[in-house]
């Protein structure tokens, strides 16, 4: 999931829970797999642990910066490897009425060509049974703020709706980002993504994609 290249960070955007993350991440209670400590997690019970990249790898395709092989502007492709660790959260209640589920999530994510990390994202996948949605909520140093929704399953396509952006001043002005959608496919073992985030950049606009598959090295 590298997010754009580029992140006033709203805290209120990230739905914070009750419960801080936990260093140790949880197994499902057996026999009620979306189960941990009395929480029904969803689809999101099974991404507890750590994934890292297969030998593959993945892709992030970029604006290149000014005095880059590509030229400002151009198509910059970066093959990349990453890191990413999900830990269950604890509940959370809005309104009074919403009642969540946390995970808090933590993906780091380096350049294949020089081993050094290039993005750095905190966020949680939250789960709302109730309502049967999930949301991807999320800042990254660049003083950005997402939040993404969706329906629950397997696969997982979530979009960014009405006010789920939030950028600072600089950003709206010089590297705006107009929509983001995330599709993460879930199976036993591995996790597959795709993002696209469509931007504003250098005076045209640009689709900022992003893609990897993971395996999960241990819970």
């Amino acid at each position: 999931m590298p997010f754009f290249k580029k992140s006033a960070i709203f805290a209120a955007a990230l739905i914070v829970p009750a419960a801080m993350p936990c260093t140790q991440a949880l197994a499902a209670t057996p026999g009620t797999d979306t189960v941990i400590n009395g929480l029904d997690y969803g689809p999101l019970a099974s991404l507890v642990g750590t994934w890292k990249s297969d030998a593959t790898g993945g892709v992030d395709i970029a604006p290149g910066r000014e005095g880059s092989k590509v030229g400002k502007g151009g198509v910059a492709v970066e093959p990349s490897y990453e890191t990413i660790t999900f830990t269950p959260a604890g509940d959370a209640t809005n309104a009074s009425d919403q009642h969540l589920a946390a995970m808090f999530y933590h993906q780091q994510v380096f350049r294949k060509s020089d081993n050094k990390q290039f993005h750095d994202q905190i966020g949680y996948l939250i789960y709302d049974k109730a309502n049967q949605t999930v949301y991807d909520t999320f800042c990254i140093p660049r003083a950005v703020c997402v939040v993404a929704e969706g329906k629950p399953g397997t696969t997982l396509t979530l979009k960014s709706e009405g006010q789920g952006i939030a950028q600072s001043q600089y950003m709206v002005k010089n590297d705006s980002t107009e929509n983001f959608t995330i599709t993460y496919e879930i199976s036993k073992n591995t996790l597959k993504y795709k993002q696209e985030t469509s931007l504003q950049v250098y005076g045209k606009p640009f689709s900022h994609i992003d893609s990897g598959t993971l395996t999960k090295a241990g819970n």
